[in-house]
């Protein structure tokens, strides 16, 4: 049906569900005087799924600065990832850190 603004009004509305934002948290790494870089890089690489590029250029970023975000994810994923970074840091007698904020 044709609706003409002279005739009558025409009111629409969205029937579609509400989405809901999901919150996001900021994974950080610290820097410390005893990780290598070349640790960071790899952690980057293969918990992060970095390249090499990124990955340099976070890990400096974290040396410089002393902290930088890795990544913005949903809570869940956020706290994986901080477990299985501190757990390889473990394994390779590494003291570092890494933490999530809210974005």
């Amino acid at each position: 049906m044709d609706y003409f603004a002279d005739e009558e009004t025409v009111v629409t509305t969205d029937t579609r569900s509400k989405e809901y934002l999901i919150p996001k948290f900021k994974v950080i790494l610290i820097n410390d005087d005893y990780t290598t870089k070349d640790f960071v890089v790899l952690v980057l690489k293969n918990i992060f799924h970095k390249n090499t590029n990124d990955a340099i250029l976070i890990m400096e970023t974290v040396h410089t600065n002393g902290s930088a975000v890795v990544g913005v994810y949903t809570y869940d994923i956020a706290t994986t990832l901080v477990k299985r970074t501190t757990q390889m840091a473990r394994e390779a007698e590494f003291p570092l850190v890494c933490k999530i904020e809210s974005a």
